[in-house]
């Protein structure tokens, strides 16, 4: 899968790799020399998703009211 440096140094990483690797636009990633001379492409992990409550941060979309989400949490709904 060739692609091509730009004068500024960019490539552009092909679609089927950035779909492999979970890639999306403002994703971050390491360029690492493996020991036989290769540079590997690691997706640097997205902290909203190492903690198993990351994906849950964020705004809520709900038209319900505090207290009506208060009372749901508490059971009392």
């Amino acid at each position: 899968m060739p692609t091509t440096i730009t004068t500024k140094g960019q490539v552009t990483i092909p679609k089927a790799v950035r779909d492999f690797l979970g890639l999306k636009a403002g994703s971050k990633v390491s360029f690492n020399r493996t020991k036989d001379g290769r540079v590997e492409i690691v997706p640097e992990e997205d902290p909203a998703t190492v903690s198993r409550f990351g994906a849950l941060r964020g705004h809520a979309r709900t038209e319900l009211t505090t207290d009506e989400i208060m009372a749901l949490t508490r059971g009392d709904g």
